[in-house]
C-alpha cells in the first residue's frame, strides 16, 4: 500500500516539510554534507533515511483544523471503497497478486472532491433568495472547498475496503474444492469476525506499534509543497492516462510484452530436452511456466510501484533472496528432491505419486473429515519440490522474525513499552494530536468482544467442523505474532506471510479437518494481515492530525464494506472461471494459484502426523521453525562480536526477507522479477541518493499514477473481456498473441494446444 497525503484546495499546497528541517537544509551550500545530528545532505535536500527524519523533515505538525467527517467524505469514500475492494480481489485470482495503489485512490479522490465543491451548490448560493431554508441541507451535501481532512477521511475509507480478506478467499476453496456454498450470512458473519478483531487488535496495540516515530510504515509517505502541486497534479494525470492506454496492449492485445525473453525466443529450434530445460529458467510470463530469469516486463500491471515505495535495505535482502529462489529451486528440481520430477517444476495443487491430481474428495467425503481406509487406498498428497520450499520458507520466516525483533530491536520493544505505560511519545507529530478526544480502550475492547461473538455463532452454526476451543486458540496465537508483525511491517516497509505457523497448529488441534485447518488459520493469520493494514491507516491519521473517533469509525465501515464487495466478486470469478482455477497452470489472465495453496496447506497440515511427522517425507517443514529461530540467534551472536563485516551492517541483513524471497518464484507469473529490481534501483537508490528532491515531489505520485491507471484498466478488461462475469472474448491471435503455448514461446513444458 502507498499513502501521499492529500492536496488542500484552499492554498493549493501539500504539507510543507517541517520549518526546522527546511531551515536546516537551507544551510546548506555543498552537494553532499551532513549535519552534526548525522542527517546526510544532497544539494540542500536531506536524504530520508530513519523515522525521525521522517517526523522532521518530511511531514509538517501543521494542523488546519478543518472538517474530516462530513456527508462528502463518506460519500466519495463509500464509492471508491467498492472499486478498491473490487480490485483487490480481482488481483487475488491473478497470477501476480498485487494491492490496490492507495495513492491513484488518493488522487481520484481528490479530483472528484473538488469537482464535487465547485459544481454542486452550496449555501451561499441562496442567501439572500426565496430558497434560504434550503441553505442547511446544501451545506450537508457541499459544506465548501474540499479540504485535507475530509480528503483523508475518504481516501482512508477506499483504502480500507482495499485491504481483502483471507475470510473471502477460504469460501472460495469451499467452493472450488469442497462443494459447499457458504451462506452470505455466515460469510459476511465470519469475515466481519476476523476483519474487525484484528482492528480491535490494533487500536489497544497503537501506542506499541503506531505512535512512535520509529514505526513509519515506509510505503506511508506524506509531503507538502506549496509550488509543486500543479506540476504534481500535471505529472499525476499524464502519467495516469498513458498507463491506461498502454495496458491494454501488454495485457490484452501483446501479452508477449508481459515476459520477454531472448533466451525462450532463441530456443524455438532447439531440440525437446533443451526447450524444457529452458522454460524451466526463463519462461515465466504463463502461470506456473518457469524461473523468468532475465525475462524483461513491460506490463506494469505485475510490476507495479511497490519497489519505488519499499526502503533500500528491504529491497537489497529481497534481491539476495531473488538469488537464492532461482538457484535452490533448480536444485531442487534436477536433484529430483521430495520426487520433484514427476510433478510440475512449480505448482501449489497436490498431486498423487503418479503425477495426477490428487482425489481429496475421496479421502475426506461429504463429512469434510479423514476416512482412514479412503486415505489406505488413494495414498498420502504430494506437493511439488518449489510448493515444499515454499512452505519451509515460510516456517524459517516465522521463526526468523520471532527471533529478530526478541534480539535486535529488543531495546526498542522495552523502551517503548515504558513510553506507553507512562501515556508520553517523542513522537512530535503524538503530541500534536493530544488536543483531540482519544478512542477510549474500551471502544475496542467492545469490537473485540463483538467479533467474538460473530466468529462463534458461524463456530457453532456453519460448516467450519472447527471445535469451539480451536477458534479460541486460533485468536489467541493471531494476537501473541501481531505485535512482531507489526512491528517488521513498520520498520522494513513489508511483513512475511505467517500463516504457516498457523497452519502447523491447527493441524495439531484438529487433525484429519482440512476445512478445520482453513478456519483455524483464517482466525489466527488474517487478524494479523488485518491489523498490519489498519495500523498503517492509523498512521496515516497520525501524521495528518485526523481526530481519532473519526478515525475509529472510517475504519469499521470501510472494514465491513469492502468484506461485502469483496465476497460479490468473489462469486462472481469462481463461478465464471471455475475450470481455470482449478487448473495446475491457470492462464496468463486468471489463476487459481492463491485458493489452491490455501487448499494444498489446510489438507496436507491436516494430515500433519502423516506428511510431517518424524516418519513424514516433509519433516524438514515444521523443523524449519526452529532453524530460523537459530539462524538469527546465530546472526545476533555474531553482530554482538562483529557489528560490521566489510561494507555490510550485520544487523541490516533481515533473514525473514531473504527466507521468503527465496521462494518467491514458487508459482505465478515470474517474468516480472528483472523488471522490479530495475524499478526498485532507479528509484530508491539513484533518484533517492543523487535526487532527492525530486524524490520526495514526485517519486510516490509518479508510482501511483502508473499504478491506477493499469489497474483501472484492468479491472474494465476483467468484465468486458477476460470473463470475470461471464464468456471471455481473447483477443485474435498473431506474433505477439500466439494461438498456442506460452506466450513468451518457452513451450518446453506444455504441450501446443
Amino acid at each position: 500500500m502507498q499513502a501521499v497525503s492529500p492536496l488542500n484546495e484552499k492554498d493549493s499546497s501539500w504539507p510543507s516539510v517541517a520549518s526546522h528541517g527546511s531551515g536546516k537544509a537551507s544551510q546548506v551550500l555543498d552537494d553532499h554534507t551532513s549535519n552534526e545530528d548525522g542527517t546526510a545532505y544532497v544539494k540542500g535536500e536531506p536524504i530520508i533515511t530513519t523515522g525521525s527524519d521522517v517526523s522532521r523533515f518530511l511531514v509538517d505538525l501543521r494542523d488546519d483544523g478543518d472538517p474530516s467527517l462530513t456527508f462528502r467524505s463518506l460519500f466519495l469514500g463509500t464509492v471508491f471503497a467498492c472499486l478498491g475492494a473490487a480490485l483487490c480481489q480481482i488481483y487475488l485470482f491473478k497470477p501476480v497478486q498485487s494491492s490496490v495503489s492507495t495513492v491513484f485512490l488518493l488522487l481520484l479522490i481528490h479530483s472528484m472532491g473538488l469537482t464535487w465543491s465547485r459544481v454542486l451548490p452550496r449555501r451561499s448560493s441562496v442567501e439572500g433568495t426565496r430558497y434560504v431554508k434550503l441553505g442547511p441541507f446544501l451545506e450537508f451535501i457541499n459544506p465548501g472547498e474540499f479540504r485535507i481532512k475530509e480528503h483523508v477521511i475518504a481516501t482512508l475509507v477506499a483504502s480500507t475496503a482495499s485491504y481483502g480478506s483471507t475470510a473471502v478467499l477460504n469460501f472460495a476453496v469451499q467452493r472450488l474444492y469442497y462443494n459447499m456454498d457458504v451462506q452470505a450470512t455466515m460469510a459476511i458473519l465470519a469475515a466481519f469476525s476476523t476483519s474487525c478483531f484484528g482492528y480491535g487488535l490494533c487500536g489497544l496495540m497503537r501506542p506499541l506499534t503506531v505512535y512512535p516515530s520509529e514505526m513509519v510504515y515506509w510505503t506511508v509517505t506524506l509531503h507538502f509543497n506549496n509550488v509543486a502541486n500543479y506540476k504534481r497534479m500535471k505529472l499525476f494525470w499524464a502519467a495516469f492516462t498513458g498507463m491506461f492506454l498502454w495496458e491494454i496492449i501488454p495485457s490484452y492485445i501483446f501479452p508477449l510484452l508481459n515476459g520477454f525473453s531472448v533466451f525462450c525466443l532463441a530456443s524455438q529450434h532447439a531440440s525437446p530436452s533443451v526447450q524444457s530445460v529452458f522454460t524451466n529458467l526463463f519462461g515465466g510470463a504463463d502461470g506456473n511456466e518457469g524461473l523468468g530469469l532475465l525475462s524483461i516486463s513491460f506490463d506494469w500491471q505485475y510490476i507495479t510501484s511497490t519497489f519505488v515505495s519499499l526502503p533500500l535495505t528491504q529491497q537489497v535482502n529481497s534481491w539476495v533472496g531473488y538469488g537464492l529462489c532461482y538457484i535452490i529451486l533448480s536444485m531442487i528440481y534436477y536433484s529430483n528432491a521430495w520426487n520433484s520430477k514427476s510433478f510440475p517444476m512449480l505448482s501449489t495443487s497436490l498431486f498423487s505419486s503418479n503425477g495426477s491430481m490428487y482425489d481429496q474428495s475421496a479421502v475426506f467425503g461429504t463429512t469434510f473429515q479423514l476416512n482412514q481406509t479412503a486415505l489406505n487406498e488413494v495414498g498420502l498428497p504430494h506437493m511439488t519440490g518449489s510448493n515444499v520450499w515454499h512452505n519451509i520458507t515460510n516456517n524459517l520466516a516465522i521463526g526468523g522474525l520471532l527471533a529478530h525483533c526478541m534480539c535486535f530491536w529488543g531495546p526498542y520493544f522495552r523502551d517503548t513499552f515504558r513510553s506507553a505505560r507512562s501515556g508520553t511519545q517523542q513522537d512530535p507529530h503524538w503530541q500534536a494530536m493530544q488536543k483531540y478526544r482519544e478512542v477510549p480502550f474500551w471502544w475496542y475492547m467492545c469490537l473485540l468482544i463483538l467479533s467474538f461473538v460473530s466468529g462463534l455463532i458461524v463456530v457453532l452454526k456453519g460448516q467450519t467442523t472447527l471445535p469451539w476451543y480451536s477458534y479460541v486458540v486460533a485468536l489467541l496465537l493471531g494476537s501473541f505474532v501481531t505485535p512482531f508483525s507489526q512491528t517488521l511491517a513498520a520498520r522494513m516497509g513489508s511483513g512475511i506471510a505467517t500463516n504457516q505457523l498457523m497452519k502447523m497448529v491447527g493441524g495439531a488441534i484438529a487433525p484429519g479437518r482440512p476445512v478445520a485447518n482453513l478456519y483455524f488459520s483464517m482466525w489466527s493469520h488474517d487478524i494479523i494481515a488485518q491489523s498490519v493494514g489498519l495500523a498503517i491507516d492509523l498512521k496515516v491519521g497520525q501524521y495528518l492530525k485526523i481526530p481519532p473517533r473519526a478515525m475509529f469509525l472510517t475504519q469499521v465501515w470501510g472494514t465491513v464494506l469492502g468484506v461485502a464487495v469483496n465476497y460479490a466478486v468473489m462469486v462472481s470469478i469462481v463461478n465464471s472461471e471455475r475450470d481455470t482455477l482449478l487448473s495446475s497452470t491457470g492462464t496468463n489472465v486468471w489463476s487459481g494459484q492463491v485458493v489452491q495453496g490455501l487448499n494444498s496447506n489446510a489438507v496436507t497440515w491436516s494430515l500433519a502426523r502423516e506428511l510431517y511427522g518424524p516418519d513424514g517425507q516433509y519433516f524438514i517443514v515444521p523443523l524449519s521453525f526452529l532453524i530460523g529461530i537459530m539462524m538469527t540467534v546465530i546472526q545476533w551472536l555474531i553482530w554482538r562480536r562483529w557489528p560490521r563485516i566489510g561494507p555490510v551492517k550485520v544487523d541490516s541483513v533481515i533473514l525473514p526477507f531473504i527466507y521468503m524471497y527465496s521462494a518467491w518464484m514458487s508459482s505465478g507469473v515470474t517474468s516480472t522479477i528483472t523488471s522490479t529490481v530495475l524499478v526498485g534501483i532507479i528509484s530508491q537508490y539513484w533518484l533517492r541518493s543523487y535526487h532527492p528532491g525530486w524524490f520526495r515531489k514526485y517519486n510516490y505520485i509518479l508510482g501511483g499514477a502508473l499504478d491506477g491507471g493499469a489497474q483501472v484498466m484492468i479491472f474494465i478488461l476483467s468484465f468486458a473481456v477476460f470473463g470475470a462475469s461471464g464468456t471471455p472474448k481473447p483477443f485474435p491471435s498473431w506474433a505477439g498473441n500466439p494461438a498456442q503455448g506460452n506466450v513468451d514461446y518457452c513451450n518446453g513444458n506444455r504441450p501446443l494446444d
